[in-house]
């Protein structure tokens, strides 16, 4: 009788404990108030906050700069220079001594200045250059490709968002499903551990029922785990707070008809059109390096201004012996690649290697999207029987649970049928709740064959 008494102290003990924590939690919720979060809520949020997002949008934010680097090269420069040299030891030059007075000899002379100094201005103009060309023509590619990889981003976003959306909400079914098993359970328990406390039932049958109390604590607190954890994902997709407390909405998770018509242009998707643009960079990049084959032709022009003499020719004046005087150039330089050791030949092959590489990642990828649209679609409607076969279980478990624990209250039925009907209730559904998830992610995965994922934040 020790021993019983004591295994009904831990149970009680055990299951005070567990209400308490449980208050406890619901008393620490209430000091921050939950957000209400849709699944639009959720996407919008994500979009606004989450880092992927933000940085495709720097990237095309990024492309105008780029794009103004490109031109750049088409437009002219001027730059200002100056400088200063003193010549500790001048160059001597032979020349022939009938400068001097003194033919027949050669006379060794100094030429130039102790000191030199010179600024100038000097502007450079291009004014055939094949590779600028065609970078200008590159550059509205440029910015189209970023803007599309920005759209593939915004899409990644909201598939991630909207499949850990839906994974927290089944997870809160199924420790929904526990929470009123354990209801459910603790009224039968008591109910017993009346009958044995007037002598009507046994104690093997109070101490069974405390067990499986306890076994339904440990799977609810384990449930209870997966679902922070899950929610904690969802927070970290959407680029949220963890700590900041949510709910989810049931209405999220009504079945709804999607229409299965003939499988979509692919043409149409993000992740063909990214690729697409990425060809056509390919195809400039090959372009850019065949113009090293072209010749360029360039205009040059400068003024200057230079001082020399024997001191430092800054504020010195030719009384000191520093004298200043301008010149200016005008020039045009012509470059005709002859041979280039077949260097040129070889960047314009790997570029045609790459743009080929491309190609085929294209077809693939058309293959790879009308998969995923079939695929998408068979989950649907497999998903969807199996949804009407798991609630018509459900349903028939829940009779057979009625009919058990009534048969059982009237002595009619022993008290191991009670807790496998119990099992087979929870195990029902469970398999219901699972089907459910099975069913919403390959409707996110249809909406996204469909190339209608921006629809999920409107």
């Amino acid at each position: 009788m020790k021993t019983q008494s004591k295994i009904r102290s831990i149970t009680q003990s055990g299951f005070a404990l567990f209400m308490a924590l449980l208050a406890f939690v619901q008393v620490q919720a209430q000091t921050v108030p939950a957000q209400n979060i849709t699944l639009k809520d959720a996407v919008n949020y994500a979009l606004q906050n989450k880092a992927d997002a933000a940085k495709a949008k720097l990237d095309v934010q990024n492309s105008e700069y780029q794009i103004e680097e490109v031109r750049s090269q088409a437009l002219p420069t001027i730059s200002i220079d100056g400088s200063v040299t003193y010549n500790p030891i001048l160059q001597l030059n032979a020349l022939p001594g009938d400068f001097f007075g003194a033919p027949g000899t050669t006379i060794l002379a100094p030429l130039g200045q102790k000191w030199n100094s010179v600024a100038g201005v000097t502007l450079t103009q291009k004014l055939f250059d094949q590779s600028v060309f065609t970078g200008l023509k590159a550059a509205r590619t440029t910015r189209e490709f970023y803007q599309v990889n920005a759209q593939l981003t915004e899409e990644q976003v909201i598939e991630r968002v909207a499949t850990a959306y839906y994974q927290v909400y089944i997870q809160k079914q199924n420790l929904g499903v526990l929470d009123s098993t354990y209801a459910n359970t603790l009224e039968v328990r008591n109910i017993i551990k009346g009958q044995f406390d007037n002598g009507l039932a046994r104690k093997i049958d109070l101490d069974r029922m405390n067990v499986n109390l306890n076994n339904i604590s440990s799977q609810r607190q384990k449930v209870l785990n997966a679902v922070q954890q899950q929610e904690n994902a969802l927070k970290f997709y959407m680029g949220m707070p963890i700590e900041t407390p949510i709910v989810l909405p049931d209405t999220e998770f009504e079945i709804a008809t999607l229409a299965s018509s003939n499988v979509p242009d692919a043409t149409t998707r993000t992740e063909y059109l990214v690729l697409k643009k990425q060809e056509e960079l390919y195809l400039f990049d090959k372009k850019a390096k065949q113009a090293a084959y072209y010749p360029t032709l360039s205009l040059t022009a400068g003024y200057n201004y230079i001082g020399q003499g024997p001191e430092l020719p800054w504020f010195a004046k030719p009384s000191d012996g520093v004298y200043w005087s301008d010149y200016s150039t005008i020039g045009l330089n012509l470059h005709i690649p002859v041979f280039t050791g077949f260097g040129t030949r070889a960047k314009v092959r790997q570029a045609d290697i790459q743009l080929k590489k491309t190609e085929q990642d294209i077809k693939d990828t058309k293959l790879a999207l009308d998969l995923e649209y079939k695929n998408a679609v068979t989950q649907i409607d497999n998903s969807l029987t199996t949804i009407e076969n798991q609630k018509e279980n459900v349903k028939l478990a829940q009779e057979v649970m009625d009919n058990t624990q009534n048969n059982y209250q009237q002595g009619l039925a022993p008290l191991t049928d009670l807790l496998d009907a119990e099992n087979s209730l929870i195990e029902a559904q469970n398999n219901y709740n699972a089907a459910m998830l099975d069913y919403k992610l390959a409707e996110v995965q249809l909406i996204k064959a469909k190339g209608e994922l921006q629809t999920l934040k409107n």
